[in-house]
């Protein structure tokens, strides 16, 4: 029989990044599911994922601040980890920008970088950093991509972002795996969010995309949370530095 409880997150406080909307409210309503109380972290209103974690029983704080001011973010998650411990972070929190690369500009470069890659690997020092002295078990969740895998087109800094992410997670596991802190990443496919919504309303590109993904249907939050869950609980106590496509078979193509 199945330790349902190996998949249990209750009396766990998780703070989740970017949880306004798409795959980061999923996210959090998944923790919220599980019986993890959840911290949502982002400059954007988060009203409508309170009411969805709150409807499921769960606590939600919302905590805002722009993710792209390394300093302001770091402050915070020292702060709100001083007043409690987290017992897992998950640094969802991604931006795009969309031109060929020959008219690529260095403001939507490093737009792109200070959120999806330099944001990510700060709040996991703070993060590490508060474990490590505390003695505290740890789990870290980063979001990837396909295009952790693959080149993509007209997404320079994303592609290079999402390679980054990858190549932290890794180098966070070999250096915290044995202080009790488990960092791995889970690299969505094509999920319905804003960030996909130019690709869903190009006829040509969504028939393409859908033509190639096995499953035959772009993704929803709910694959992404789920998955989540089962890195930020006791089932995945021994994975480190893994990172798991849930992609629809996409890589598997």
């Amino acid at each position: 029989m199945t330790d349902l409880s190996a998949f249990s997150l209750a009396g766990k406080r998780v703070a989740v990044t970017g949880a306004n909307t798409g795959i980061g409210q999923g996210l959090a309503v998944a923790v919220a599911r599980a019986g993890g109380a959840v911290v949502g972290i982002g400059r954007s209103t988060m009203d409508q994922t309170a009411k969805l974690v709150e409807g499921e029983g769960a606590s939600f704080l919302a905590v805002r601040v722009d993710l792209a001011d390394t300093t302001a973010s770091v402050a915070m998650l020292n702060d709100l980890m001083a007043a409690a411990p987290l017992d897992g972070l998950v640094n969802n929190a991604g931006i795009i920008r969309r031109a060929n690369s020959v008219d690529f500009t260095e403001e939507d470069w490093d737009d792109v970088m200070k959120v999806n890659l330099k944001s990510l690997f700060f709040l996991s020092q703070a993060y590490g950093r508060a474990c490590i002295a505390a003695e505290r078990a740890g789990r870290i969740v980063n979001i990837a991509s396909l295009l952790s895998f693959q080149g993509g087109i007209r997404v320079p800094s994303y592609t290079a972002s999402k390679h980054g992410v990858v190549g932290i997670t890794r180098l966070l596991a070999n250096e915290w795996a044995a202080k009790g802190i488990n960092v791995n990443a889970i690299a969505p496919g094509y999920i319905e969010t804003n960030n996909t919504e130019a690709l869903r309303n190009d006829p040509d590109r969504s028939k393409a995309i859908l033509e190639r993904i096995p499953a035959g249907r772009w993704g929803v939050a709910d694959d992404i949370g789920d998955a989540a869950v089962f890195l930020l609980a006791r089932a995945s106590n021994y994975m480190h530095g893994a990172v798991i496509p849930v992609d629809g078979g996409w890589l598997a193509r």
